[in-house]
């Protein structure tokens, strides 16, 4: 897809997160496979031992500077959500291919401006879901396509993390559901869990042997402190074709679940914790490391080489259902705010952790028997905003018809 040999790359939004590209960029460049031309960011470059500027690579403040001065061959997008449509076009109309981190966009509105500028343009766009390139979600796939737990019941995902008053405090748009006019939705589900939600969504599309078409979507969202977004949610999918998905997670979590993507069916069940790449099928004794995670920049730079053969892991397309979700995540009412007797702190200043006692259990029992916190009897849940959307041959314009 590029004259060049050497495709040139840039990181869009070089600090926070963008470390991490910059990390992986690094022995790619050193070996010659891709020049890291240049890092763009509004603050200066941060210093990272294991993610050093080269020699010759320019820094910029303004992406659109970037792209008149280099016109570059991949451009990795790691900036606050709500400004990824505006760079990801100026960069699709400057001629690069797109890494474009996760969630792509915010809205399907959003998702469709960008997939026409894609086709428009014949370049490619993968998105920053990188667990999607994990030989253990691979390998949980072809046991579910091949019937090993019959036809699925359920797919579920429940995660429990904890996240500081720092964590808020760590950007402007940080726990923010709109900036500037802008939707931003930094909660739970959009943003540090969107992982697990994909997971389930990926899976999904195999036992429906294409992609999900969400049906039904019901969410139950809650808050610990007064922020706009969920930092704990409930959510459970209901596609037009295929098993349920629930989601369950939290940022106030009690012990540690790194994330767990729980499959059932009639012959048995599956347990794929994503972040660890530790997989457990029918049969096994206990949960074993499936080794091997493909890159999606690697993936990216064999796609541009060979398009015909090599297919791109996480393409914007097969993120629509991801987006989908989004939509009515952005559409809900404000999260409850629990109040102080459902929650404990621990810790002081920017490290002051909350917790909300007995959540861990709750999100527990909501993915292993496919249900809302509501439906549980849970004594602080709140009754669940529910959004029935059209089918592919319906108007858009019935997308939010509430259900109650």
């Amino acid at each position: 897809m590029s004259g060049r040999a050497v495709p040139r790359v840039v990181v869009v939004g070089a600090n926070g997160h963008g470390r991490w590209h910059r990390r992986a960029i690094a022995p790619l460049h050193a070996a010659g496979r891709v020049t890291l031309a240049a890092l763009v960011d509004v603050r200066p470059v941060e210093v990272d031992p294991a993610a050093p500027v080269p020699e010759g690579a320019a820094l910029f403040t303004d992406h659109r500077e970037m792209l008149r001065a280099l016109r570059p061959d991949v451009v990795v997008v790691c900036t606050p959500p709500h400004t990824h449509l505006p760079i990801a076009l100026d960069a699709l109309a400057a001629g690069a291919d797109l890494l474009l981190e996760k969630p792509p966009v915010l809205s399907m509105a959003e998702h469709r401006r960008l997939a026409a500028a894609l086709a428009g343009t014949g370049r490619a766009c993968q998105v920053g879901f990188q667990a999607l390139g994990s030989a253990a979600l691979a390998e949980l796939s072809t046991a579910v396509a091949a019937d090993r737990l019959g036809p699925l019941t359920r797919i579920a995902t429940v995660a429990a993390w904890q996240r500081s008053d720092g964590y808020y405090a760590r950007a402007p748009w940080a726990g923010r559901r709109t900036l500037h006019g802008r939707p931003v939705l930094d909660g739970a589900l959009a943003n540090p869990l969107a992982h697990a939600v994909m997971q389930c969504l990926a899976v999904a599309a195999v036992a429906a042997g294409g992609p999900v078409e969400p049906a039904l979507i019901e969410l139950e969202r809650y808050r610990v402190r007064p922020i706009e977004v969920d930092d704990t949610a409930v959510l459970r999918m209901t596609p037009r074709s295929g098993p349920p998905v629930v989601a369950a997670v939290t940022l106030a979590g009690e012990e540690f679940i790194p994330g767990e993507v729980i499959v059932t069916g009639p012959a048995g069940r599956a347990v794929l914790e994503y972040p660890t790449d530790r997989l457990a099928l029918p049969g096994d004794v206990e949960p074993r490391v499936v080794p091997g995670r493909h890159g999606l920049l690697e993936n990216l730079l064999d796609h541009r080489a060979d398009p015909g053969r090599v297919p791109l892991i996480a393409p914007l397309a097969r993120t629509a259902p991801f987006t989908a979700l989004l939509d009515v995540i952005r559409s809900a009412p404000e999260p409850a705010l629990l109040g102080a007797d459902r929650v404990s702190a621990g810790g002081d200043g920017v490290d002051r952790v909350l917790t909300i006692r007995g959540v861990n259990e709750v999100l527990r029992r909501a993915a292993e028997r496919g249900r809302l916190p509501s439906e549980l009897g849970v004594p602080w849940a709140t009754e669940p905003y529910r959004v029935r959307l059209p089918s592919a041959s319906e108007p858009q314009t019935r997308a939010n018809d509430l259900v109650r």
